[in-house]
């Protein structure tokens, strides 16, 4: 029997649907909570660690439009494996592993809330987050590539912050860098309108905006929301208010794999088990709400409400070309990506009708 596929996962809301096909319609894989998010897969793909990742349209298109520079990796994968082991068809190890976009998990927006500290009577609204040239605000991240920093740059061109598009960041390397070389690279190559602070967790991202190691940054707004409502105690630690959003202008999450699986029938047998684990979503709404509230970081009302919300595809194999267009123009005004990017058809695996 060949080994399991490895699948990325965010451990938050939007996972349900993945932990019922697992659950109920025995998918066929390991999986590997990714908390820091979407950058983290990028470099577990391209490092060969995993094979298939869920995660967010801006990540994954802004780590697949700027490509990386080839580099090797260790002799031997996180789960075991040796270098050089077939999974999937393709080699574990060795030269960085290609993936590219093959499908879509959520048709709906994501709203990403904007917060900092509870306590932070300095900030009130977005416009305290506009630094001056000399002291500019600090934005906490995940990490360097991840939705939470792509999103801060979208932020920035809404609000005018952006006096002319700064160059795009280079690709992440493949084995995490550490925060402060990752932070002294992206204020040094880009000169953004705030410095960045690659936090990793959502805890630490908290923490920072409470200790004014950072000023403000932006997570899924439910995740945020029990922080929200918690005042600032020994019960809840490191409790947040919010200060704005901003929605993507793009379906939120979509599914990569690596380019080896394309066409197999590992990877359609995985989205023949991830449209099950929707649709029985979709139906058994309270076991839902069970799990999330009692698995995850969620209350039962706030699991509702977002229920009521969030739209997952029907079919989750293959994106539509306009989809991704629209998420590349957006992140070309914001100054992610810059004009001499990889084209589409040479990081999208699998397309859907429009």
């Amino acid at each position: 029997m060949p080994p399991l596929l490895r699948i990325g996962y965010v451990p938050e809301h939007f996972s349900t649907p993945l932990h019922f096909a697992s659950t109920h319609f025995s998918l066929r894989a390991s999986l590997t909570p990714f908390p820091s998010g979407t950058g983290h897969m990028v470099t577990s793909l391209r490092a060969g660690e995993i094979d298939i990742g869920i995660g967010l349209t801006e990540g994954w298109v802004a780590g697949l439009s700027l490509g990386s520079a080839s580099a090797s990796i260790s002799s031997s994968c996180k789960d075991g494996r040796e270098k050089g082991e077939k999974v999937g068809g393709e080699k574990v190890g060795g030269e960085e592993e290609e993936f590219k976009i093959v499908g879509t998990y959520v048709e709906s927006p994501l709203c990403w809330a904007i917060s900092t500290g509870a306590g932070r009577g300095d900030i009130s609204d977005v416009g305290d987050l506009r630094g001056k040239e000399k002291k500019k605000k600090k934005m906490g991240v995940s990490r360097i590539g991840s939705g939470s920093y792509v999103m801060g740059f979208v932020l920035a061109e809404r609000e005018g912050w952006l006096a002319s598009p700064p160059p795009p960041p280079p690709p992440p390397p493949p084995s995490a860098a550490s925060p402060s070389s990752a932070a002294a690279s992206s204020s040094d190559d880009m000169n953004p309108p705030f410095e960045i602070q690659p936090l990793q967790t959502f805890e630490n991202l908290r923490k920072a905006v409470n200790d004014h190691a950072a000023d403000f940054f932006m997570w899924e707004y439910f995740t945020s929301k029990r922080y929200y409502d918690s005042q600032p105690d020994t019960r809840t630690r490191y409790p947040i208010k919010k200060v704005g959003e901003i929605y993507t202008p793009w379906s939120s999450w979509k599914i990569v794999a690596r380019s080896s699986l394309i066409g197999g029938r590992e990877l359609e047998e995985v989205f023949e088990k991830l449209n099950a684990g929707v649709r029985y979503f979709k139906e058994h709404g309270e076991e839902a709400v069970r799990y999330i509230s009692s698995e995850l970081d969620y209350g039962e009302d706030d699991a509702r409400e977002w229920m009521r919300g969030v739209r997952f595809a029907e079919d989750v194999r293959g994106v539509r070309r306009g989809v991704l267009g629209k998420t590349v123009e957006s992140l070309k005004k914001a100054g992610v990506l810059g004009e001499s990017g990889r084209e589409m058809e040479e990081w999208v695996g699998i397309w859907k009708e429009e």
